[in-house]
């Protein structure tokens, strides 16, 4: 073969490789397929081997409360840094502003997560994007800000347990509050925030998640198949109320709270949460509303069936 001709193949190889490349970046980022995903949940999360030093970073669906119920349950230690309605990327970039910041975060526990994560003092990190989480998506590049979150925490301690904390959306959602619930996660929760931030490093061990959604669905479905449960009768019994005494339909109750607390203990320690504490203290000290026993046994029963049957809770699978 001629050397020109030589020439020709290797531009010719060249230009393929650009024009592979080109079309690879205008077709969208790297995201796992839904078996890829699957593949990397396979093996689950070896349970802790005592109480973990959580941080969280989210807003007001993480809020004091629940954090704060969550160390009660736990005997551990946290920190968190929070906003109003917050993404990832506001969190990570020091010129976007943080709604709420200053009023969030005046508590004995704040942080600032950059600072604590690359210290290495916490063994679990839970994070949590805005709502709604499809604008999340299109126009505040969450799965890369989950990526550089996850990177971070990973980089100041290499042996970090990462949870992405699942959440849930407006009560009078137009395409019905429990069918978001239940096509949310496939829809964005795995199937672009996981997926695309775990293509971006594929040698990562994976992100795994507290359904809390899940569970909320799981749960009102059986209040709502029945005449109630200690005068808990519809999924507006775990929400807040607002000063004129309506629904606040996104934020929750003290109910509410304990219903995520009991879901982040048993994904975090791998443990039914079935005969917990009811009664617990809100962050500021005062005795929370707790619920009855029959329904405190609902809750934590509903949380162990849900979580316990996801490979993306990192609980060993029955």
């Amino acid at each position: 073969m001629t050397t020109s001709g030589t020439k020709l193949i290797i531009a010719g190889l060249a230009a393929l490789a650009c024009g592979f490349a080109a079309w690879s970046y205008l077709g969208g980022p790297r995201a796992l397929t839904s078996e890829e995903l699957a593949a990397r949940y396979e093996a689950p999360l070896p349970p802790p081997n005592g109480p973990l030093t959580v941080f969280h970073l989210g807003h007001s669906l993480v809020g004091r409360d629940m954090p704060a119920m969550l160390a009660q349950l736990a005997q551990h230690d946290y920190a968190s840094q929070l906003g109003w309605g917050t993404p990832l990327k506001a969190h990570w970039e020091p010129d976007e502003p943080i709604q709420g910041f200053d009023v969030e975060n005046a508590h004995d526990h704040y942080r600032d997560a950059k600072e604590a994560l690359a210290s290495g003092d916490y063994t679990a990190f839970v994070l949590t994007e805005m709502v709604e989480v499809e604008a999340a998506i299109e126009y505040f590049d969450a799965p890369v800000y989950l990526e550089k979150w996850v990177s971070a925490a990973r980089d100041g301690n290499p042996d970090i347990r990462v949870f992405l904390y699942e959440t849930w959306h407006d009560l009078s959602d137009p395409q019905g509050w429990l069918t978001r619930l239940d096509t949310d996660p496939e829809r964005y929760w795995e199937g672009v925030l996981l997926a695309q931030a775990m293509a971006a490093n594929l040698d990562d061990g994976p992100i795994h998640v507290i359904p809390a959604g899940r569970v909320m669905a799981e749960l009102v479905r059986r209040i709502e198949a029945g005449s109630g449960v200690d005068g808990i009768t519809s999924r507006e019994d775990f929400f807040a109320r607002l000063d004129d005494g309506s629904i606040d339909p996104i934020h929750i109750n003290d109910l509410g709270a304990y219903l995520v607390a009991l879901t982040h203990y048993a994904v975090l320690y791998q443990r039914s949460p079935v005969g917990l504490p009811a009664q617990l203290d809100r962050a500021d000290g005062t005795p929370a509303i707790a619920p009855g026993p029959d329904l405190a046994d609902l809750m934590q029963q509903t949380v162990w069936d849900v979580v316990s049957t996801l490979p993306i809770t990192g609980i060993p699978q029955n």
